[in-house]
């Protein structure tokens, strides 16, 4: 039996609907409150919903939330807006990127996984197959203690590195999907170390098409995301609406030519939006309706002056491709 897990239960892969594959709705991560970055703690339930039910009043159905342990997730607050808006939430078990580890572990997770201070000793003193114990945990139990269950298990790297605490989380979320089936998304710093991740993947015995990686167009590379793609792996272009990093005309380059090559069933789109400013009711930004509302169109128009099916490239994008990808499969 195939399924998605979402935080209102376990659904058929049928009723996603469009979907953003990488989000952040409500985080307060330790590591930027010590050094006073207000800009990306979001931090306030009504603004982060309003914000929802913007993406919900043009069509979307489900978003990914990205949020791991480290990123000072509130699976509670984001449970509430997911009950009050409608939408359907995939929360996310696993670890994110090193540099962020020296954060303070929440008081409320000492019962949970014991004295530590950060999660950076909790990490190293603790080893692979326990820390996998702990990600399985996430999914089939809940996350943090409550009964809202994991839909995807997630790792991260940083710039140009693994560090070995990186490369241990690596292999523990790695023992995680292959304990639960559920489907593997990578963070990747800048876009950076694919290729390395998927080798230590492999060392795991890892299907890598139940794998996402994340921040593509971070690293507009289209000979590396071809390299990527031939894995089976699906590409995730999470930065959209991001202009500081590349024009979207770059992303949507990357993108068709993947489509090109025949890989345009393993592309993920979002916006990864993780700071005051991007969004609406926060800060005045773009919000979580840019994509739906904004670019969709923007990127039918664009593909399809090229000769190429807008409309039917976005379906896969953001209803197929999703479906796939975050589905449990026995």
């Amino acid at each position: 039996m195939s399924f998605i897990r979402t935080f209102h239960g376990d659904i058929k892969p049928d009723n996603l609907g469009f979907t953003y594959s990488h989000e952040h709705i409500m985080c307060r991560p330790d590591y930027w409150v010590q050094r006073g970055e207000d800009d990306l703690l979001l931090d306030d339930k009504e603004k982060s919903r309003r914000d929802v039910e913007d993406f919900v009043s043009h069509g979307g159905k489900t978003i990914v939330d990205a949020t791991a342990i480290d990123y000072g997730r509130d699976v509670q607050a984001v449970k509430e807006i997911a009950d009050e808006t409608g939408v359907q939430i995939i929360g996310t078990a696993g670890f994110n990127k090193s540099f962020l580890w020296n954060a303070r572990i929440k008081e409320e997770l000492k019962p949970i996984i014991g004295e530590f201070t950060t999660y950076a000793e909790w990490i190293e003193a603790t080893s692979i197959n326990e820390l996998a114990e702990f990600v399985i945990k996430e999914v089939e139990e809940g996350l943090e203690g409550t009964p809202f269950k994991a839909g995807q298990v997630k790792f991260g790297t940083g710039y140009n590195r693994i560090t070995p605490l990186e490369e241990k989380t690596l292999r523990a979320v790695a023992r995680a999907h292959l304990e639960t089936k559920a489907p593997l998304h990578s963070h990747t710093e800048a876009g950076t170390m694919g290729l390395e991740q998927l080798e230590l993947l492999r060392s795991e015995n890892i299907d890598l098409s139940y794998l996402s990686l994340g921040h593509m167009d971070r690293n507009p590379d289209p000979y590396y995301h071809e390299q990527l793609a031939r894995t089976g792996a699906y590409l995730s272009f999470d930065g959209i609406g991001k202009i500081k990093y590349a024009p979207e005309s770059t992303r949507i380059a990357c993108i068709l030519k993947l489509v090109e090559k025949g890989f345009e069933n393993q592309i993920l789109i979002s916006g990864d939006t993780a700071r005051k400013t991007y969004y609406k009711h926060y800060d005045y930004g773009l919000g979580l309706e840019y994509i739906i509302a904004k670019w969709v169109p923007r990127f039918i128009d664009d593909a399809n002056r090229q000769g190429y099916d807008g409309e039917g490239l976005i379906h896969k994008f953001f209803v197929e491709n999703p479906a796939n990808c975050f589905t449990f499969k026995q």
